[in-house]
């Protein structure tokens, strides 16, 4: 190794100490997902493979010469920039991925394009360490419901389904969030990706085979979600549902995955001996070199300025009101809280939460429901996956979407034993009421970039479905009689 080698590598690791260090809350948030979470449990050995890709290519690398390239600080403005929105909208997916792509960055910006031509493969590969994928979560419950109707509709086997419940003669069948497959899915495309890379050369062919990895590990899910409530109809529950655990566990992905790669194997059209780069045709790659210390001062401003403007932003004062009550509505009137089934919605380590059954002269009643925080961060977040009407360990899922007021959500809501609910909802940050994730997610980061109001707020109003009656009229004649919800909101956050 030379020693041009020896300090570019030095700088390197200085860089990314010094990244880890500062960034180490989602350096450890990415960790703990690693370890904890089954479904990114594969992560686990991304860090290996990435070892072991770059030390197929350290002698070619050896021949090439290291120095600072000036095209990646585009890279590291948008990796630090991206990482400031994701913090300050509360997304600690966008905050992931920008730690990853500073780390990306400082490699191409310290190396130089030859070198970073080189480690191409390796360089996207990092972004499998990013935990994503329970996002579409929702999605394939429903696919994977979808797919059993089908399925149980080919055998004979009567089913009705609502929304994530399919009922049988037998019982009743959830397709929870564990269900949906998403950790059978993502483990697959990061699995298929480097079989792409390392096995063809043929871009049709590698496109091909990465479809087939997204595409049959989402068949083969609906699939077993269906041989388990075939099982369950002409066997017994217990056994149905220990074949589901035994068999997806540990034989079912082993299956999937032998069949996929024995599919794959006849179109290989890569050499298992083949080279991974040529450094003589790397050496041709040229780009605007800096000097390192114009380098290095260039990327800390680059990586320090919005970290500084997240911690000015948080240290703001945002208070709330020390005690909250739920309010006085004209014509409604505070009653026991009594319900068919419990329902409480889930709003991670709010400030302040409330919960209470309103009955009006006509004898229709509602539950109001009103979460507050005097911020949002990590953990705390007022939209997320798990937060809301049906979120955290709570046995009611969501079973669709309802037509919805101005600036609310609707969803119908259910559980096993076939109770019901209708739950509109409205979120409000920073003056923005509106039922839409995206809104509030977008109301959040104005808020934290420009200085605005940190307070937020959700309220969700809910009634029962008692025998064939619709909840709504309940609904809509509380939300009339409330007139202005966000006045409302203003309140219970101490801003009005």
């Amino acid at each position: 190794m030379t020693a041009n080698w020896r300090t570019s590598l030095a700088r390197l690791g200085i860089v990314w100490a010094a990244l880890l260090a500062l960034f180490w809350r989602d350096a450890a948030d990415m960790a703990s997902i690693w370890w904890n979470s089954s479904t990114f449990n594969h992560c686990l050995i991304i860090i290996p493979i990435l070892w072991w890709l770059v030390d197929q290519r350290k002698s070619e690398l050896a021949k090439l010469e290291p120095k600072p390239w000036a095209l990646p600080l585009v890279w590291m403005a948008a990796a630090s920039f991206g990482w400031l929105l994701g913090d300050a909208a509360g997304v600690a997916l966008a905050r992931h991925a920008g730690l990853v792509m500073m780390l990306q960055g400082s490699v191409a910006f310290l190396l130089g394009p030859a070198v970073t031509r080189g480690l191409l493969f390796p360089l996207f590969y990092m972004f499998f360490l990013v935990p994503f994928g329970e996002e579409f979560v929702p999605v394939l419950q429903t696919i994977t419901a979808e797919m059993c109707m089908w399925l149980l509709g080919l055998t004979g086997i009567p089913a009705h389904i609502d929304g994530i419940y399919i009922a049988t003669p037998t019982a009743l069948f959830r397709v929870a969030e564990a269900c949906s497959g998403v950790k059978f899915l993502v483990a697959m495309v990061a699995l298929g990706a480097l079989v792409s890379n390392l096995c063809f050369k043929s871009w049709p062919r590698r496109i091909a085979f990465m479809a087939a990895c997204i595409a049959i590990p989402i068949i083969a899910n609906g699939l077993r979600a269906f041989a388990t409530i075939y099982i369950a109809h002409h066997g017994n529950l217990d056994f149905a549902a220990s074949f589901d655990h035994v068999i997806f566990g540990w034989v079912f992905f082993g299956i999937v995955i032998a069949l996929v790669m024995a599919a794959g194997w006849p179109f290989f059209d890569r050499a298992a001996d083949a080279q991974s780069i040529h450094a003589d045709q790397l050496a041709k790659v040229s780009g605007i070199a800096l000097k390192p210390a114009i380098a290095l001062g260039a990327m800390a401003a680059i990586v320090l300025l919005p970290f500084g403007w997240s911690i000015y932003i948080a240290n703001r004062a945002s208070p709330v009101p020390a005690k909250i009550d739920l309010p006085q509505v004209a014509g409604w009137a505070r009653v026991e809280y009594r319900p068919l089934h419990p329902w409480k919605p889930h709003f991670a380590k709010a400030s302040h939460t409330l919960l209470g059954r309103y009955r009006n002269a006509q004898g229709q009643e509602i539950d109001l429901y009103v979460a507050v925080y005097d911020r949002q961060s990590e953990g705390r977040e007022l939209v997320g996956f798990g937060q809301g009407a049906a979120g955290g360990k709570s046995d009611w899922s969501w079973i669709e979407n309802c037509e919805a007021p101005a600036n609310a959500r609707c969803e119908r809501i259910g559980t096993k034993s076939q109770n019901h609910r209708d739950v509109i909802s409205f979120y409000r940050v920073n003056g923005t009421t509106s039922g839409s994730g995206t809104a509030v997610k977008m109301a959040t980061l104005k808020a934290k970039l420009l200085g605005g109001n940190q307070q937020a707020v959700a309220i969700l109003v809910s009634a029962e479905q008692k025998g064939r009656e619709n909840p709504r009229p309940a609904i809509d004649s509380f939300l009339n009689s409330i007139r202005d919800i966000d006045k409302l909101a203003d309140r219970m956050a101490g801003l009005d």
